[in-house]
Formats: C-alpha cells, structure tokens, sequence
C-alpha cells in the first residue's frame, strides 16, 4: 500500500503534569489506553495502544536527584491487538493475554521498580505476575542528565506491547546540562523513531507466521519485523518547519527489529553531543549515525546556512544488519523533513561547546572478573530459529551474579549471522574495543583466535552506554561497575522478537562479601 510522504507535520509528544509536588517528589499516574489514532493523512484512524491517550506517550521530565513515582495504571481490554504466540516463555495458554509492566530503559532504579519481566500486572491488578509487582515505582534519577525511554517489558509479548504503542521519552536534566546553553525550549524534540505496517483500513498489521510458516504453531512469533513505513513520534513520514538555526534532537530508536543508519540529504554533519547515557566529554562532528534499536543520539542539526531548502533525514541500514537487503531508498530510506522555513523569530545564542562533560574512565585492571558470553543461533522444539544468551534460556538457574560494587569486563561473543543490540538493566557501561576472530576455530576450541587487530568503539560510543551493538564474528567488550542496588534485573538482545524467543537472561546483583 502506497502511502505520501511528508504531507503530514511532526506531533511533539506534550509533557506529562504530574498529579502532586511535595519537596523533592513528584508523583505520577499513568494510564495504559487503548484508542484510536490519526497517523496519517490518508488512513483512517488506527486501533492503538498508549499513555495517557497518546501515542506515544507522553514526555516525563524529570530533574537530577529530585525522585519521582509513577503508578502504572493497566486500562488495556483483555484480548491482544496483534496475534499472540503461546508457544514461546511466558506467554503460554494459562497466562493472560494482556499482561504489562513498564521499564524505564537506561534508568538506575531499585530492582522492584526496573520492570522485570515476570512483575507483569493485568487490568485493574485483577492478575499479577510471580514477581514482586507493584503499584507505585520508584524513579531516583540518581544519574547523568540524558534521553530514557519508557515501554512495554512484559515476558514474552514486549514486542507486541511495545509494537501497540506502548512507549514514551523520560528525560533527566541538571543545572550544569542547562549552563552549557544548548539548544532548548521550541529548538529540543525528542524524535522517537519506529516502523510500522498497516492494512488498508488503517489498523495495524504484524504477521501471525514467519515466511515459510510453522506446521502446528499459529500464530507464531517471527525471527524479527520489519515494518513498510517509517514513523515519528506516532506520525507516518512526518515533516517539521523549522527555522535557519540550531535544533537540538534527542531521537530514539523504538523500532523492533529494524537499525538506522541516519544522515541528512543536504550532506551536512551532525554535531553528536551525547548518547545512551548522557553528554559526551566533546561533540563529534559525523555524516551519519548508526543506531539499533534502544539506542539514543543526542544531537544538534544546524539549519542556519540552508534557508528555504527541504531537508531529508534519510536511512540506509540494510535489515536485518548487518548482512541483509537494502532498503528501498524512496519508503524505508527515507525518515522525516525537515522545512527550512520559518523565519528567524529571535537571534540564535545556542552553543555547541567544544567541551561537553567529563567521563571517568573505568579502569581494566581494577576488574574483579572478566566474563565469556556467547550469542548463539539454535532452532527450538518447533524448528524455528532463535537466539540464546551463552547457550542458554530464561528458566536456567541464574549464572550471572556480579557482587555490590565490582567492576566486571564482559566478552560479548558473537557466533550468529547478525549484529545483536545488547541491554543491560540497572547499569551504564563503556564500550571497550572489538576484535574479529575465528568461529570455527572458537566452535572447536572454546578459545579465541583473533583474526583481525583490536578496534576502539567509534568516537561517539565512547561515553556511557546501556545497549551496545555487537556485531557477528566480533568480541565485543564492555566494562561496568554493578550497583547501586542489589536484586534481581535482566540483561538482553533488544531486537525484540529475539528477546521474546528466549535471547534474555536474568542476572542478580548480590551483596559485597564480608559485609552484612
């Protein structure tokens, strides 16, 4: 189905009121909807889920140190939009068809708060998951100021939850974040970036098999989505008028399965000032920018030199990545507009400062422990593909447990055909270096023989991270301090259906020795 490009203006999310301030707390209630919304022009209104009557959801603006609770109010009805599959962990005939619990993604939040994926919750709390579910969840923005994002994280149907609608931006500011006079105001949007399919009455549409199907499982879950058109922030190839100067953009990848590899058809830069976890140490000056999904960029675009030019921000990562087709340059290539064509309203005193933040590095040799963990291929009980995280599913007993405070190195070892987004909850972390290396030689030896020379991560993953792309036939290493709280979190792919079919693992952060 044919749809026109760019005759629609981008919607910015609204800020989310709060319903009480008391001292440092703020209090929120949010409601998960289901409702009907205009997406484009030319189709009739869509059947989706959100926050608040929106999708997506709307904005939560949280300030550095000030805590924040939000209660997750479940108003979804009791049968699924899209085709749910009781054959993978989690979602089997006995459980309910339409279970939520909210994660904030990147936050640094107590283990009862961080949306594990069995604290799932129906309508009205008639039915709660085995894990410690709860009402109100505690956000302490105890962390560096940057772009979260908040979603759907339910056992084995996120990424239908999420596909529904269910997601929104959480930003954290700070006074020093707000001296450094970036753009701000009318000049900052959050572009939350997602694909989607529709059907010609304009409902939403995910396929209920893979391609060939399964014999004896439908619906069944797919080995990844990849939709025919491309939204932002709930708008189907938006366009937004903007005026000669500088416009800062915290975008976010919520697609499912799909990466972007984003650039401007005016072969400007980007001027790249901050990812996953916050501002970099200096901007970094870029053509393009790579992101697989969960993955943030905090960036300014500068419109000053191209006054009344239409301005394309465009896609060329192949799906899946990074080994598959090319996307067709006049749909999936193509991403928003941008209009140079409002006038100056006022000068512009917005800075790209040559100096960002400080990023205190963590040091290898301070390391309690360095891990090997592998990311392998195999085919499940049906035949169908899936991914598993060192070999293993979400019900094996627990095999990562970092102590309180320790500083570990992880060896993410990739043995599948694609590069796989890696998450991990509670924690930032640096990304180390990459190194190619010999899998059959690994498959028959458990040992690495490097078949290509140490590679540094690029300039602008070289702040905070919470998802790193490792890449097929790569070592990629990541280092991490774990804490500030114990307890029980999840680390995972973040390609969605992976994460559903088993590529997920839980991980407990256990008190320090010797300590009470």
């Amino acid at each position: 189905m044919k749809i026109a490009k760019f005759v629609d203006k981008l919607l910015v999310p609204s800020i989310l009121k709060p319903k009480w301030r008391k001292n440092n707390l703020t209090y929120y209630e949010v409601r998960m909807q289901q409702f009907r919304q205009k997406l484009h022009r030319d189709l009739p209104a869509t059947l989706v889920w959100g926050f608040e009557g929106a999708y997506p959801g709307p904005t939560i603006e949280a300030i550095r140190n000030q805590w924040i609770k939000v209660k997750w109010l479940n108003n979804l009805p009791a049968e699924h939009l899209l085709p749910v599959d009781t054959t993978i962990h989690g979602a089997g005939p006995d459980q309910p068809q339409v279970r939520t619990v909210i994660h904030l993604h990147g936050g640094v939040v107590p283990p009862e708060s961080d949306g594990y994926p069995e604290a799932w919750f129906t309508n009205n709390y008639q039915e709660v998951g085995p894990f410690f579910t709860r009402k109100v969840y505690d956000y302490p923005n105890r962390q560096r100021p940057t772009t979260l994002w908040y979603h759907a994280h339910a056992l084995g149907i996120t990424r239908l939850n999420v596909y529904a609608g269910l997601a929104g931006a959480y930003i954290i500011r700070d006074a020093r974040e707000e001296a450094l006079d970036l753009p701000k105001g009318c000049y900052e949007l959050p572009l939350l970036i997602q694909d989607r399919s529709f059907q010609p009455d304009g409902s939403l549409f995910y396929p209920s098999q893979p391609d060939p199907p399964v014999p004896g499982v439908d619906p069944s879950v797919i080995p990844d989505f990849f939709g025919e058109t491309i939204l932002v922030n709930g708008i189907v190839w938006p366009y937004l008028e903007v005026e000669p100067r500088k416009y800062r953009f915290r975008i976010i990848n919520g697609s499912n399965a799909r990466f972007y590899r984003l650039s401007l058809s005016s072969g400007q830069p980007f001027y790249q000032i901050g990812t996953d976890g916050g501002l970099l140490e200096k901007p970094v000056v870029t053509k393009e920018i790579l992101l697989a999904p969960a993955e943030r960029a905090d960036l300014i675009i500068d419109f000053s030199p191209y006054w009344r030019q239409n301005i394309l921000l465009t896609n060329d990562a192949v799906a899946p990545f990074p080994r598959g087709e090319a996307v067709d340059p006049d749909t999936v290539g193509q991403i928003m507009q941008f209009r140079v064509s409002l006038p100056l309203s006022s000068y512009d005193f917005s800075q790209i400062p040559a100096r960002l933040s400080i990023i205190h590095r963590l040091s290898e040799a301070e390391a309690s422990r360095e891990r090997k963990l592998t990311l392998v291929r195999e085919s499940d009980q049906y035949g169908r593909p899936f991914l598993l995280l060192d070999g293993k599913i979400w019900d094996d007993p627990i095999s990562e447990n970092p102590r309180l405070g320790s500083i570990e190195v992880w060896q993410l070892i990739n043995l599948a055909l694609s590069t796989h987004p890696i998450h991990l909850h509670l924690v930032n972390f640096q990304v180390l270096d990459r190194q190619s290396f010999d899998l059959e030689y690994f498959r028959q030896t458990g040992q690495i023989l490097p078949t290509g020379p140490v590679r540094l991560p690029d300039l602008n993953e070289r702040g905070w991270k919470d998802t790193v792309r490792a890449n097929p036939g790569e070592v990629t290493r990541i280092i991490s301090r774990f804490g500030p709280y114990t307890g029980l979190y999840v680390w995972h792919c973040h390609i969605l259906e992976h994460e559903d079919h088993e590529m997920m693992r839980p991980y407990q952060v256990l008190r320090p020795v010797n300590r009470p």
